[in-house]
């Protein structure tokens, strides 16, 4: 059920908001409505760039209607930077079905599911200005369909998966240098996984993920992955009677507490999907189960807020239903707290009659900017029923600073991004000082001081402190 739904989507489809207070109700603004001709389906996580726009991609859509890499303001203003499918045997890939990573020399890296060399997927670089170049062609030997986010290692390299291909057929695991050396890290073989969907570097160094299906019961994983490839398996999904701790896992986060988080598609009690947590010895507990009104189908991953709860979206369910366009639910977004209190923020199709002008079936995960607000995308719905949107959620959180990366040895250059960072007089990596340029009002580049130990950063501006949503590691 799980992939059919994904599947069916993906072949039949051809926010500046101020912060307010924590009191505030959630609300919601479509930023962005999809027409097809500059994308559609933004089924995958934004990224907040160091200039303070958002970067994504559209799975369709576009000029070749192959999907397209796309720029959007906070306040809304989208420029498509490329049109993936210019040629018959899409060189440079197309159907992209990942979000986009930036690296520290300010580009942006992402995959294509199809196209390049062998029409086995591609890796790709793109400039903010829109340039795109081909990294590498995968080859089926070294993975197939490269499905998910990649992530910056702390080592300085990419890491990624594909959802089939390797030395098995049952996908891979991929380190990419930013120079396009590709080597295959781990080839799963089912028992261990199958479908590969994401990857998070935990806080000792491993990679951790989860595998859609595969595993000893079928229902999928969750992995424990070193840089030299030695895999363990941490949780077989489908574990207990009728899968109810879930089944078919898509993404995975460490939260601040150590542990992590997830989502199952379907499974649970009502065999509509799953939030679990998990420690890094296997200790495995379901939060919740989803029963329709609050959510079905959770496609995404989640993502800790500042304030230390979980939010994330659910791709059918909630309040209102639409004849022919969700009858199951028009998708949810919600906020869960660590131990498993879920409050439905907001259901889709509240706006817009059948025309659902707020956008349909959220399944793009969310990201918290650094003004505090959360960021999606909506499979279909807005203007265009077929098209989707991007829209934002504020739910009264306030303005924080990130990094990137977000671990570093002691001398390493580092750049954070915020709002309003003009006029910023101080930058302390855990109450340790240390030099700094302001860039931009995005932007502050700076180096890890010496003496420097693990914890948050803080930056006063004119406004007042911010203060890192996460602790920066500092490397031995």
């Amino acid at each position: 059920m799980k992939l059919a739904v994904l599947l069916f989507l993906w072949a039949a489809l051809t926010v500046a908001l101020s912060a307010g207070n924590a009191s505030d109700p959630p609300r919601l603004h479509t930023l962005y409505n999809f027409d097809g001709a500059d994308g559609g389906a933004p089924m995958y996580a934004l990224v907040q760039g160091t200039d303070g726009n958002f970067y994504g991609t559209a799975t369709v859509g576009g000029a070749y209607a192959s999907g397209t890499v796309f720029k959007i303001t906070p306040s809304g203003t989208l420029t498509t930077l490329y049109n993936f499918g210019y040629d018959y045997h899409y060189t440079n890939g197309g159907s992209p079905a990942a979000g986009l990573v930036q690296g520290t020399n300010g580009n942006f890296y992402g995959t294509a599911t199809i196209g390049g060399i062998n029409s086995d997927g591609t890796v790709f670089e793109i400039t903010p200005e829109g340039e795109l170049t081909t990294l590498h062609s995968f080859d089926g030997t070294d993975g197939q369909t490269p499905v998910g986010n990649m992530i910056l290692g702390s080592d300085g390299n990419f890491y990624g998966a594909t959802w089939y291909g390797g030395a098995y057929g049952y996908g891979t695991v991929f380190k990419l240098t930013p120079a396009g050396a590709l080597t295959t890290v781990h080839s799963f073989a089912l028992t261990d996984g199958d479908q590969p969907t994401g990857l998070v570097q935990a806080s000792n160094g491993y990679f951790y993920g989860t595998t859609a299906e595969g595993g000893y019961n079928g229902g999928g994983t969750v992995f424990k992955l070193s840089q030299s490839g030695a895999l363990a398996t941490i949780y077989n999904f489908c574990s207990q009677e009728a899968c109810v701790d879930g089944d078919g896992p898509y993404g995975l986060i460490q939260a601040a507490n150590g542990n992590f988080y997830g989502t199952t598609v379907t499974g649970g009690t009502d065999n509509m999907g799953t939030v679990f947590t998990l420690t890094h010895d296997g200790t495995f507990t379901m939060l919740h189960s989803f029963h329709g009104l609050d959510g079905r189908y959770p496609y995404s991953a989640l993502v800790e807020g500042t304030d230390g709860n979980l939010y994330g979206t659910t791709f059918e369910g909630g309040n209102n239903h639409v004849y022919y366009t969700c009858e199951m639910g028009c998708g949810t977004a919600f906020k869960i707290t660590p131990t498993g209190r879920l409050a439905s923020l907001y259901s889709f199709c509240s706006r817009g009659g059948s025309n659902c002008r707020d956008g349909v079936a959220p399944i793009a995960p969310l990201i918290q900017a650094t003004n505090g607000n959360f960021y999606g995308g909506t499979a279909r719905g807005g203007t265009d029923i077929y098209a989707g949107t991007v829209f934002g959620l504020s739910v009264g959180l306030g303005p924080f600073v990130t990094t990137q990366p977000t671990s570093a040895v002691a001398g390493a250059g580092v750049n954070i991004l915020g709002t309003h960072l003009t006029g910023a007089t101080s930058v302390t990596f855990d109450g340790t000082a240390a030099t700094f340029t302001v860039v931009s009002s995005s932007e502050i580049t700076t180096t890890v001081p010496i003496g420097a130990t693990t914890g948050k950063i803080q930056v006063v501006t004119p406004g007042g402190t911010l203060s890192s949503s996460v602790a920066f590691r500092v490397l031995p």
